[in-house]
């Protein structure tokens, strides 16, 4: 009798390690790639949630600087070579890739209430009537400035205040000698890093890339104005070695009270205003990207989303990752353990429409405005071949608009003049549009 429980407790514990065994060698793996910014930081300290829910499947992380992100997932999509299963991406280059085949379609519960996405960022995420990624959040671009010097400064910041009155405001504000800058833009080299910020404020001052028959436009006098006006105004009232600084970079700026005013992308609202990370939260106010009087502010439309490369085996658990990533659930998670300001703005309408989110986010109306006010479809004063605020929705922008870029960042840095900039801009962009074909 002894032998025989002996035998079974034995045989127990031989079957329930190896049923552990079978499990953990059963599991998944899904490799994720995402961008270093502070709401995927978060996700990824929250994903206990997803695997306690989803036992069989492990997660990966490979967190990248922005620009290195775009770059090793275009080479890894574009080649087939299987690095990863869920790939972050944004709005340029979902629609582009889905056409290339290069996407998985998505596939949500019906729970997941797709009609809920706000309708702008759902549209940039789809090709043919059909959904190839999930936004994680959407963001456009609006200042946020220090009411407190503002106050101390006689300054009162309009709702919707022009390029002029940024201008002034940026100079009469700026005391170098005391490490305080009137206003921090991005000057880093990329085509979603400083041509973000320069295409969205072009279209305002009446530029464009290209006219309708794909001619390059750099050459214009509004093109001329733009970058001229940008570096003008970030030597007399930047910080130093400002053709380096990225959102991140100014981010930390803002943060530690060295910018009176930043324009940059709406998500940043909720770090500004967090006073666990943010020196200066107690006195940050927000108003729409300026304009110039031509009836376009200089705002741009982006979401950054999670899709399936199409080299991935692993689609199922994929979805259930995405769908758990962007979910009405993710959001009352994040609510539950960081507060309602904190959670990933500009994705669902409900969010806009929760009384808790908007008493918590003195942000939420504004960062909805300015989603709303952009439009992809026509996104500059004079009517255009192309669709997208801040890029071109086709495949050479990647590499061209990088290019023009480093031509802007050289001439902040004082490298090069913004003629030379601009004449270089132009060579390069009609050499590549030539050889493309169009």
């Amino acid at each position: 009798m002894t032998i025989r429980i002996r035998g079974l407790a034995t045989g127990g514990l031989l079957t329930g390690a190896l049923l552990a065994t079978t499990s953990l060698a059963s599991a998944e793996t899904l490799t994720i790639a995402t961008v270093n910014n502070g709401d995927m930081i978060r996700m990824q300290k929250l994903t206990d949630d997803f695997t306690a829910k989803n036992p069989g499947i492990e997660l990966e992380w490979v967190t990248l600087e922005e620009n290195v992100l775009r770059q090793r997932v275009t080479t890894d999509i574009a080649t087939k070579g299987g690095q990863y299963d869920v790939m972050t991406i944004g709005t340029y280059e979902v629609p582009i890739w889905a056409k290339l085949g290069w996407l998985h379609e998505l596939s949500m519960p019906a729970d997941y209430d797709v009609d809920d996405l706000l309708p702008s960022i759902r549209d940039g995420l789809t090709a043919d009537g059909k959904l190839y990624a999930a936004p994680f959040y959407g963001e456009s671009s609006m200042v946020m400035y220090r009411t407190d010097l503002f106050e101390a400064a006689g300054l009162d910041m309009p709702d919707a205040p022009t390029w002029d009155f940024v201008a002034d405001a940026a100079r009469k504000l700026t005391d170098k000698d005391n490490e305080l800058y009137g206003i921090c833009l991005r000057g880093k080299a990329g085509w979603g890093e400083n041509m973000a910020f320069l295409s969205a404020a072009a279209n305002s001052f009446g530029a464009k890339w290209f006219d309708m028959d794909w001619n390059a436009q750099f050459d214009s006098p509004e093109w001329n104005e733009t970058l001229t006006f940008y570096v003008n105004l970030m030597n007399d009232a930047g910080p130093p070695g400002a053709s380096s600084n990225g959102f991140n970079e100014n981010l930390a700026l803002f943060q530690t009270g060295k910018c009176a005013m930043w324009i940059d992308a709406t998500v940043a609202a909720s770090f500004v205003s967090n006073p666990d990370d943010s020196q200066v939260a107690d006195s940050v106010g927000f108003a729409l990207a300026p304009d110039n009087g031509l009836g376009k502010r200089g705002n741009w439309l982006w979401a950054w989303t999670l899709g399936i490369p199409a080299s991935s085996e692993k689609v199922e658990a994929a979805e259930k990752f995405i769908a758990w990533a962007t979910s009405k659930a993710y959001l009352e998670l994040v609510a539950e353990n960081e507060g309602w300001a904190n959670v990933p703005p500009g994705t669902r309408t409900s969010l806009y429409e929760n009384p808790k989110y908007q008493e918590a986010a003195p942000f939420a109306a504004m960062t909805l405005s300015s989603i709303q006010a952009a439009d992809p479809k026509n996104p500059t004063v004079d009517e255009v071949p192309y669709v997208g605020v801040q890029f071109v929705a086709i495949p050479e922008f990647q590499g061209i608009g990088t290019a023009v870029g480093q031509q802007f960042s050289a001439a902040l840095a004082g490298q090069i003049t913004v003629e030379q900039a601009l004449a270089n801009a132009q060579t390069l962009t009609e050499r590549e549009m030539k050889r493309a074909g169009y």
